[in-house]
């Protein structure tokens, strides 16, 4: 979810609260309020009727073209002092005039006249209906809500736009930037004090990534060097002590594990260096890629190199399986998948190859039973030692899938190993 969603939802869940308390508030104080003036339009009536009364004058007519309508009664003593002496109530009335009924505020009280008499007054005039009044007060308090809503909406993501584009470029920038190739210098044009810190701090971390990338290409470049040529100068030096015609058969089959051990130590370091440079994003060179020609030319090369194990090898074309990737990484991917369905292979064994415009699937036979789906693509992990191998062609192939967002599963499947690579969907 982008900041600007979290931040509309978040402002409209606290926006709904906040109205619905006050349409709550609202509600009962404008219906107080409209009580309360009522109220007191009916004391003032009942206080001039009951002035006209004591004073003996003549009442208006009980109901009359006015709102303002009443009843009076005489009551006895004892009706006097068991009731309050005044009362408020909310009740249907029947007006003559309308010959109807319809909701009336009602005041009642009791007084007594000159002669001790005491008599109930009721003074009542209509009112508006509150159910009515609730359904007018919802509709305008949810259509105050909605607009509200849009507008702060509206406005928020304006505004929102607007003073994080310092931020959107600087993202922008980072998406697009590759460490160790030629990039567009950031757009640091901003009078926001925050975005310059973070367009400094996102300048100095770059920089820094560079550095390092330089170091460690200067390493790798330095450490390939360093051993490789011991190991190679060592090697040599065997293979001519080897020659010597006065060694015995004891003595050759001991340089020939020395030799063979500096020779596991010489792949050994080539894998490890490779597998760091492709760890470290170091072949960073892409371009459209036809898998297909490549499986086929690095095929028959290892048909070649193991036609003494009589391998029976089927492949299955399904389609042209293109790719946007690194050259060398796209070699090391299919020589490394081919090269393990060979080596883990036996004498009189199969490979089968099925390739799609969307999968790449090798299925081989071999001497080891089903593999840990888990570590199966871990450094060094071998389930059936093979003479020769190191352990990290699989590594390999995952690293270099991983950098180029392909998907590789391994899976056992009638007595064959199984690996699977698979281009990401297209979200």
């Amino acid at each position: 979810m982008k900041l600007i969603h979290h931040t509309i939802s978040r402002l409209s869940v606290a926006l709904s609260i906040v109205l619905a308390l006050w349409a709550v508030f609202f509600y009962f104080a404008m219906i107080n309020e409209v009580t309360d003036e009522i109220d007191d339009s009916l004391e003032d009536y009942a206080e001039l009727l009951i002035v006209h009364a004591l004073s003996g004058e003549q009442l208006p007519s009980e109901h009359t073209n006015s709102n303002n309508q009443y009843y009076l009664s005489p009551i006895s003593t004892e009706e006097a002092y068991r009731k309050p002496h005044i009362t408020y109530a909310d009740s249907m009335v029947y007006i003559p005039l309308k010959r109807e009924t319809e909701p009336a505020r009602i005041m009642t009280i009791i007084y007594k006249d000159g002669a001790e008499q005491y008599y109930e007054l009721a003074v009542f005039t209509p009112t508006i209906e509150k159910q009515d009044l609730m359904g007018a007060i919802l509709f305008w308090v949810v259509f105050l809500y909605l607009s509200l809503l849009v507008v702060v909406m509206v406005v928020t993501t304006i505004i929102y736009e607007r003073n994080n584009k310092p931020l959107y470029r600087l993202l922008k920038w980072l998406d697009q930037y590759q460490v160790g190739q030629s990039n567009v210098p950031l757009d640091t044009d901003t009078d926001i004090v925050e975005f310059q810190k973070l367009n400094d701090a996102a300048l100095r971390q770059v920089k820094r990534s560079e550095e390092v990338f330089e170091e460690q290409k200067q390493f790798i470049g330095n450490a390939s060097h360093e051993i490789q040529t011991p190991v190679a100068v060592s090697m040599n030096r065997i293979e001519t002590l080897m020659q010597d015609e006065t060694l015995t058969e004891e003595q050759l089959s001991e340089l020939a594990k020395t030799h063979q051990t500096l020779e596991y130590l010489s792949k050994l370091n080539k894998s490890l260096l490779l597998l760091f440079r492709i760890d470290n994003h170091q072949f960073v060179e892409r371009q459209p890629i036809e898998l297909n020609a490549l499986l086929y030319r690095s095929l028959e090369d290892y048909k070649e190199v193991y036609d003494h194990l009589h391998i029976s090898v089927s492949v299955q074309d399904r389609g042209t399986l293109n790719l946007v990737i690194n050259d060398v990484l796209a070699s090391i991917l299919i020589n490394n998948l081919l090269k393990n369905s060979f080596v883990h292979n036996v004498p009189h064994g199969a490979i089968h190859i099925e390739i799609t415009p969307q999968s790449l699937t090798i299925r081989n036979s071999s001497e080891s039973e089903a593999l840990d789906p888990q570590v199966v693509f871990e450094r060094f992990y071998q389930g059936y030692k093979k003479k020769g191998s190191i352990g990290l062609g699989l590594a390999l192939v995952k690293s270099v899938c991983d950098m180029e967002q392909l998907s590789i599963r391994y899976y056992w499947q009638d007595n064959l190993h199984c690996f699977e690579i698979q281009k990401a969907k297209k979200e």
